[in-house]
């Protein structure tokens, strides 16, 4: 059985995957301490509270980020005004097909 390799994602779309992956351990740590300062009956909970809705949607933002940098990354690997979605790789143009597995 072959197992097919990835190719690496652009930098832009790894940039924004990374500001995704930042915003979501942000708004883990906002998380927990808001539990904590919850459980410890602190002035503190209402601060993390704010922090962790400012996460969230700091986060889904990031997100959405990452599915715009594929679709922009993905555009650019096409020919402007194709039909076919490869008609600009280097694959298609070499005479090479590629196999959907």
């Amino acid at each position: 059985m072959a197992v097919r390799r990835r190719g690496r994602l652009p930098d832009e779309v790894r940039a924004a995957a990374v500001r995704a992956g930042m915003s979501f351990a942000f708004t883990v740590v906002a998380f927990v301490v808001a539990l904590l300062a919850s459980w410890a009956h602190t002035g503190l909970l209402t601060p993390a509270l704010a922090l962790m809705a400012l996460g969230v949607f700091l986060t889904a933002w990031c997100l959405i980020d990452v599915v715009v940098s594929r679709q922009v990354a993905a555009s650019r690997r096409r020919a402007p005004n194709s039909a076919d979605p490869l008609d600009g790789s280097r694959a298609h143009r070499n005479g090479e097909r590629a196999r959907g597995y």
